[in-house]
């Protein structure tokens, strides 16, 4: 007898297939909506509360590139980060199922499918997404802090030691992709409350109609569509930790709300009148200035400092230079054997290259860019061919404009890769390795290329 229980959300325009799957799915799933265009996704995702999206990626069919999927794939994340989300084409292409996988996708099914691969993969996504407990947003368990040997991470880690134990507030900042929500994660699990949950919310990701309903909760009948009471993620977090990622983003009058609650340390859930009680631990994390926003009005002063006990700033990758080779190869390492790939591991060309790239989006960068090496790669080991510089992973910015920062021991075999890879057309090489025409022109000359 098939397991029949969780929420599925399938949202194709093709009327042959919803109804299909609407004969299918309710063998297994408790409950089977079906929807034909992405214009009420956001509606049915709060009403409905499906444990798993199935989403086409095509809805305009003079247009088939999968991006309106992506698009909707990563908002699906966003709002709802416990929702697990399987893609559904009819186009088998590798890059569209990486760039899916990035934006958080559980898994990628091709039309026309097979029945038995399908069911596999959706109840593998339902039980995944009800392993939560309600709509508690659990820690990544898959991604451990990497400390490596670097000056700054040994002193954030002898921070960690001492203030993990206690109850104390911890605001981290840094650029995107350094870490933060991992750091946050890693002084939970250090702390004495390790054994509670950690609730996750992105803060800035929060509708502000939907502000005080996700995180102080509601009561039935409190607005329109609350049919039943709604626990909010401060209650969620008690005894636990609450973790405000992008606090930055919340708008400046609904910061107060947000102060109140934690300085009382009690939350009353919307249409209630009732003070609960709730005991967290807060971390918060941005990638802003707080304090430059505090200058400007855009932040309240009171609130920063409530928030700010205890300060920890991640340093950029680039920062960090002798750990890049090392989390390069903790990626391989995992992605290898993800995707089945026998490595042995990185050139020596690639080892350069990545040592001297820029890095702009951290260690989210690196990781996207072994990933999709991995799954390229056709030798024994990742050659710098294998590595993907279309992003500005080698370029640096001047008042001037671009400049070529590629170092200059790799600059040749960059430069001749990048116009491979173009099939000789200078504009499209120029793009790849971000730099101008007149720019690659010299370096073409100077190599006579």
């Amino acid at each position: 007898m098939a397991s029949k229980i969780g929420r599925i959300l399938v949202v194709d325009d093709n009327l042959g297939i919803r109804r299909t799957l609407e004969i299918l799915l309710p063998v297994h799933f408790s409950e089977v909506k079906t929807i034909p265009s992405p214009s009420t996704l956001v509606s049915s995702l709060e009403q409905f509360r499906p444990d798993v999206v199935l989403l086409d990626m095509n809805f305009n069919t003079s247009i088939n590139t999968g991006n309106e999927g992506l698009y909707w794939a990563g908002e699906i994340k966003k709002m709802v980060p416990e929702v697990e989300v399987v893609l559904f084409t009819a186009y088998a292409d590798i890059a569209l199922a990486v760039e899916g996988m990035k934006r958080g996708a559980f898994d990628f099914i091709v039309k026309p499918w097979d029945n038995d691969k399908l069911i596999e993969v959706l109840t593998a996504a339902r039980d995944k997404a009800r392993k939560a407990k309600g709509s508690v947003i659990p820690c990544k368990t898959g991604d451990n802090m990497f400390w490596g040997t670097s000056k700054p991470m040994a002193a954030i880690r002898k921070t960690l030691d001492k203030i993990a134990p206690t109850d104390a507030t911890v605001l981290i900042t840094g650029e995107n992709g350094t870490g933060k929500d991992v750091l946050a994660r890693e002084i939970h699990i250090h702390s004495l409350r390790s054994g509670k949950p950690m609730v996750a919310v992105d803060a800035g990701a929060i509708t502000e109609t939907l502000f005080e309903s996700e995180l102080f909760g509601h009561v039935k009948g409190a607005f329109t569509d609350a049919h039943t009471d709604h626990v909010g993620k401060f209650e969620q977090a008690d005894g636990g930790t609450l973790f405000l990622d992008e606090i930055g983003n919340i708008p400046l009058h609904l910061q107060a709300k947000l102060l109140r609650a934690i300085q009382n340390r009690s939350i009353v859930r919307v249409g209630g009148s009732q003070a609960i009680p709730v005991n967290i631990r807060l971390i918060c994390a941005t990638n802003m200035d707080l304090e430059a926003l505090v200058r400007e009005g855009r932040f309240r002063e009171d609130l920063y400092y409530r928030i700010n006990t205890v300060h920890i700033t991640l340093p950029p990758l680039r920062d960090r230079k002798e750990d890049i080779v090392p989390l390069a190869e903790l990626f391989l390492n995992r992605f290898a054997e993800k995707y089945h790939r026998p490595l042995a591991g990185i050139a020596p060309d690639a080892v350069e290259a990545l040592k001297n790239g820029y890095w702009s989006g951290n260690i989210r960068e690196l990781q996207n860019c072994m990933e999709k090496a991995v799954i390229l790669s056709e030798g024994k080991e990742l050659g710098v061919r294998d590595l993907d510089f279309s992003t500005p992973l080698r370029t640096g910015r001047t008042d001037k404009g671009s400049t070529f920062a590629i170092p200059v021991e790799n600059e040749e075999a960059m430069v001749r890769d990048a116009m491979e890879r173009a099939g000789g057309n200078i504009s499209a090489a120029a793009k790849l390795l971000g730099v101008s025409r007149p720019t690659l022109y010299a370096k073409l000359k100077k190599y006579g290329l």
